[in-house]
């Protein structure tokens, strides 16, 4: 059990970890994990906490049996579960002697850098002072979050609380992301069938069969995946693990062999590139050729004018944009120009630099 040591952490606790299949709060589970949190803040750990809970907390305040489709009572529920959430959580860590603090994040926060950066700020000052930051989407007001789900063709940035722990672990430099839930770990099939293994550290070439999610829950198993891999492009230890599971966070530190891992890339994307990838929300798409596919993919070159075959939505000089092959988005970049000039000259309409394949 050995390996780099861990000085920045992300946890994302999932619906299925903070309440019990009824919607109440996992009040032993939850205590647990606070206790585990504030250990390892004692020992140096810097820790950021994702959680989810609070629409599944708020749907059984409100009267719901299951988590509502619609996103306006997702809203009144998240209203209703988020303070309730927070007070618990302040509750634990105040009879520690620990300090936690509520951030609620919209899409925009990560989307446009001058947001991006005060949020940043704002997370490594709490961190220096000792807190324990406790992060969530601002479910009550944002809708970007909560319908992904009906249009995920949107583009938007967060989708759910895997993402956005991933996104944090990876803008907050942090060393290892931990994705808790209801299941000790990824298997190959849904673990109540013949012949599921679990899968103890992922490569590129793994293949599973997802089962159905928590009926208060909203990521499954392929979010979580998602999410991993996302952090791991930019240099994170990821580990997937039961929130069940005894002393869990300790021994996931320690690199014991639980759960899930997902090994840091070798050659991981630089801050802005991963910025590009993974937390815009593009506002036009560009068409390319084959030619340009080509010189992209393979090449590593910038985007010509003669490239592109056709285009749509809003495009402008400075926006983030889909670059398409076929019906594939092969890459994403910001326009250094806009439009196309009618002789097209040899000036990029994405510089590589601004442009990461996707």
């Amino acid at each position: 059990m050995t390996g780099v040591p861990v000085r920045r952490m992300v946890v994302k606790v999932g619906t299925g970890v903070v309440t019990h299949a009824d919607g109440g709060l996992a009040l032993g589970r939850l205590g647990s994990l606070v206790e585990q949190l504030h250990a390892l803040r004692e020992q140096g750990v810097e820790i950021l906490l994702v959680s989810s809970g609070a629409v599944g907390l708020g749907a059984r305040r409100l009267g719901f049996s299951t988590r509502p489709d619609g996103v306006v009572d997702r809203q009144a529920c998240a209203a209703a579960g988020q303070g309730a959430l927070m007070a618990f959580y302040d509750g634990l860590f105040q009879r520690l002697g620990a300090c936690c603090a509520q951030v609620l994040l919209t899409e925009s926060d990560f989307h446009f850098r001058a947001r991006f950066n005060n949020l940043t700020s704002t997370l490594e000052r709490l961190l220096k002072l000792g807190s324990i930051p406790i992060l969530n989407e601002n479910d009550a007001l944002s809708t970007a979050e909560l319908a992904v789900s009906q249009a995920p063709e949107r583009g938007g940035v967060f989708g759910d609380n895997d993402r956005l722990s991933a996104l944090v672990a990876s803008y907050l430099s942090a060393d290892l992301l931990v994705l808790l839930t209801d299941v000790d770990g990824v298997y190959t099939r849904p673990p109540d069938q013949p012949g599921a293994r679990r899968i103890a550290e992922w490569d590129p070439h793994t293949t599973f069969e997802e089962g159905e999610g928590s009926r208060l829950g909203r990521g499954g198993m392929g979010s979580k995946i998602a999410a991993a891999r996302l952090a791991s492009q930019r240099g994170v230890r990821v580990v997937i693990e039961s929130g069940d599971t005894p002393d869990v966070l300790q021994r996931i530190v320690a690199h014991a062999p639980i759960g899930t891992a997902f090994p840091p890339t070798s050659d991981p994307l630089t801050r802005r590139k991963a910025w590009l990838a993974f937390a815009t929300a593009p506002s036009g798409m560009l068409r390319v050729n084959a030619g340009a596919r080509t010189a992209l993919v393979e090449r590593g070159a910038s985007l010509l004018s003669v490239g592109v075959i056709d285009s749509s939505g809003v495009l402008a000089e400075g926006t983030v944009v889909r670059v398409v092959h076929e019906d594939e988005e092969i890459a994403r970049g910001v326009l250094a120009h806009w439009p196309v000039p009618t002789s097209p000259g040899r000036r990029p309409l994405i510089h590589r630099d601004d442009l990461v394949l996707v």
